[in-house]
């Protein structure tokens, strides 16, 4: 092929810990009326901090539920009768969602209840930038990683919500995600990584257009709950894989009803506190020792911060990995899902309760991504934190902890388990199936390159000539049209853009000089050639680091996950939670 000659253009002091409750959790609107029946909720904004947003309604709900549930119902139940009860089990052969995990779905129980259950499910587009992530390669038997990302919303768009989650002043604003969790499944399918994020976290959200009214919401920081409002979840998503590096391959988004009625559903979930404990911001109030919870008790657990460890955030994020791994060993059990009318229920609160992005929008869908999940043992699911470092531009945020935030998310890119275990045997691992690009690289004196520096950090300013020093290795290995662009651009992850397919082997070549994985190339209409973007993860030095994802790997022992992030393995049956017991918290009776 004959290649075009012109191609592109060029911290802050600690406070004790007692005091810091409100700096991490969601914010006590919450919690619902006062004990004393006023109805005054604790406090009276639910937004710490401003969206960052240029205004617009955006944040539709999705596709409206359709169907009639009774006659559905009826169908199903009178189909029902002629087959034997070994055969009813089979057809609604549901696993669940938590917090967590998953919804999964049936395999048919009647067409016409079939389609009733993927009407209850809402969809929404999966990612709302302009940026796209290249999706990872697959290994020898052809298997690719799947990145799943987990939010739980905080809307009290109806009756049912603003029940259990109080605020009813909030009514009819826009839902934020107060819970995130990404989801790895690794390719093999032996191990799966589970990442939270505290809702505080100061992030870069990217530009995000609303599909539903075209409200464009510009660039800007702010904490990462504030992304869903900026257009759906699909804003939440390109915020994520901006952060991580990490490509998404769907989301799903529960609200408060949806934990309620799920946890009903699967007979509940037992959960450890080491010390009696009542809170009385949630409500929940369990004596020392193991309780199974559901119904409303089950979503007071979730969102108790003030009584667990110091009350920050981040203990309610280890009770929540603490409830998920329970959920997920009672759903491997079984012995909750034999029964038709307890799956029924399950399907029909897991269905009604979820949003999810398009290309995970029917019950089949749901029910196959279902099956890839049961794959991976109980020990080989691992519950992690984001490790994280106070802001020190405002002291109620937290930031990505440098250094151990990137290993974190370089792990994960790199499909690589995180429990310091080896992978599961594939044979001819070693090897990859490359999707050849539809425009082969051109040599590489053609290929003009832009360099931008976004080494700059909530805590730390951008190094200063990094795109020059990146512009001159380029050169020195051949690209001798790479030209630094002084366009400021933060960004946690070194990327190389492209803005359409003939461009994709150009920066596919780019990136292998450079040692870049795979994943940093992305396709982006908000570029016009060939653009590198050093991230904060290369602040030194000409040959990107192993440890941020680079080619090279390690030769040594697997790594694990730092120590900073909290990880807690699936199949630990002893973790229990601290009861906060910080003198005058008054969370112990």
């Amino acid at each position: 092929m004959e290649h075009r000659r012109n191609r592109g253009q060029a911290p802050r002091e600690d406070v004790p810990a007692r005091n810091r409750s409100a700096e991490h959790g969601w914010d006590d609107s919450l919690y619902g009326a006062d004990p004393d029946g006023s109805g005054a909720s604790a406090e009276t904004s639910r937004h710490p901090s401003g969206s960052g947003s240029d205004g617009g309604s955006g944040g539709g709900s999705g596709h409206r539920r359709a169907g009639s549930r009774s006659q559905a119902q009826a169908q199903s139940r009178s189909r029902s009768r002629k087959a034997p009860k070994s055969r009813r089990r089979r057809t609604l052969r549901w696993i669940g969602i938590g917090t967590a995990v998953a919804v999964l779905g049936t395999a048919g129980a009647g067409w016409a209840y079939y389609e009733h259950l993927n009407a209850n499910i809402k969809k929404d587009e999966l990612n709302l930038s302009d940026a796209k992530l290249s999706k990872p390669q697959a290994n020898a038997e052809g298997q690719t990683p799947l990145n799943i990302l987990l939010m739980g919303s905080d809307s009290r768009n109806s009756d049912e919500n603003v029940k259990l989650g109080g605020a009813k002043d909030t009514r009819g604003e826009k839902p934020r995600a107060d819970v995130q969790m990404l989801l790895h499944l690794s390719a093999d399918r032996t191990n799966m990584t589970v990442v939270s994020i505290p809702r505080d976290t100061r992030v870069t959200i990217p530009k995000c257009t609303d599909p539903h009214d075209g409200t464009v919401y510009k660039k800007s920081e702010d904490i990462i709950n504030a992304s869903l409002t900026h257009g759906g979840p699909g804003c939440t998503v390109a915020t994520w894989e901006e952060m991580t590096g990490i490509s998404i391959d769907h989301f799903m988004m529960v609200d408060f009803a949806g934990v309620v009625k799920m946890a009903d559903a699967i007979g509940g979930v037992p959960v450890c506190v080491d010390k009696n404990i009542y809170d009385k911001q949630s409500g929940l109030k369990l004596r020392a020792g193991t309780t199974t919870i559901k119904d409303e008790q089950a979503l007071q657990w979730l969102r108790t911060r003030h009584g667990f460890e110091d009350g920050t955030d981040l203990g309610r994020t280890h009770a929540q990995h603490m409830y998920m791994n329970s959920m997920i060993r009672e759903l491997k059990k079984g012995a909750k899902l034999t029964d038709p009318g307890q799956l029924t229920g399950l399907a029909e609160a897991a269905t009604r309760s979820v949003t999810v992005d398009t290309g995970l929008g029917t019950v089949k869908k749901l029910y196959d991504l279902g099956n890839e999940l049961k794959k991976v043992p109980a020990n080989r699911i691992t519950m992690t934190t984001m490790p994280w470092d106070w802001d020190p531009r405002n002291k109620a945020h937290v930031i990505p902890k440098p250094g151990d935030a990137a290993k974190l998310f370089a792990l994960v890119r790199a499909d690589n388990p995180v429990d310091g275990k080896a992978k599961g045997p594939t044979p001819g691992a070693a090897a990859t199936v490359s999707a050849a690009p539809t425009d082969p690289a051109a040599p590489k004196g053609e290929i003009a390159v832009t360099v931008r520096n976004g080494t700059a950090t909530a805590s730390q300013a951008a190094v200063s000539g990094r795109a020059k020093t990146v512009v001159s290795r380029l050169s020195g290995l051949g690209f001798t049209r790479a030209a630094p662009d002084t366009t400021p651009q933060p960004q946690a992850d070194t990327t190389v853009s492209y803005p359409s397919d003939s461009l994709k082997g150009d920066a596919q070549a780019v990136a292998k000089a450079l040692g870049l994985p795979d994943s940093a190339v992305r396709s982006s209409k908000s570029v016009t050639g060939v653009t590198v973007v050093v991230g904060s993860d290369w602040r030194s030095g000409t040959t990107y680091p192993k440890s941020a994802g680079g080619s090279g790997g390690s030769s040594g022992a697997p790594e694990k996950a730092p120590s900073s992030s909290s990880a807690l393995n699936g199949a630990d049956e002893s973790a229990c939670m601290k009861v906060n017991t910080y003198p005058g918290a008054h969370y112990v009776w």
